[in-house]
């Protein structure tokens, strides 16, 4: 499992690098980021090296924070691996509520970050289709 933090950001130039710099000053790595935005906030996502330090940082900074487990699943970059994952996904009826990427690793594959309602199952039905999962500590 993967802690991952969204931070709440205002909709305006310079919210989310007001987020980025905080980070920054505190030596926390973002290893993934996903956006989603409405019209009047929008929420960031990160997967980072280090969660309790950026979720610290961003509070003492007022930002509204909250850290939660997604999934992490390593996909080698070829075609149709993410369909594959997310066929086993749907075949074991497990929901999906959002899915993303990231790539940086080092000369390693690509992990798939997602959320769903039931973490265990999935993790179960993953491992039993030799889907790669990924801890915190492999990042």
């Amino acid at each position: 499992m993967i802690r991952q933090i969204s931070v709440f950001v205002e909709n305006q130039p310079g919210s989310m690098m007001n987020v980025t710099s905080v980070l920054n000053e505190a030596h926390v790595n973002i290893r993934a980021i996903s956006t989603f935005d409405t019209p009047e906030f929008g929420i960031m996502r990160l997967v980072v090296d280090d969660p309790v330090q950026a979720k610290e940082s961003l509070t003492k900074e007022g930002f509204v924070t909250r850290i939660s487990e997604v999934i992490g699943a390593e996909l080698k970059d070829e075609k149709g691996n993410l369909n594959q994952m997310l066929s086993i996904l749907a075949d074991g009826e497990i929901n999906v509520n959002y899915i993303y990427s990231f790539v940086i690793r080092e000369g390693k594959a690509p992990v798939m970050v997602f959320s769903t309602d039931d973490y265990e199952k999935a993790e179960n039905v993953l491992r039993a289709a030799n889907v790669k999962l990924i801890e915190e500590d492999e990042l």
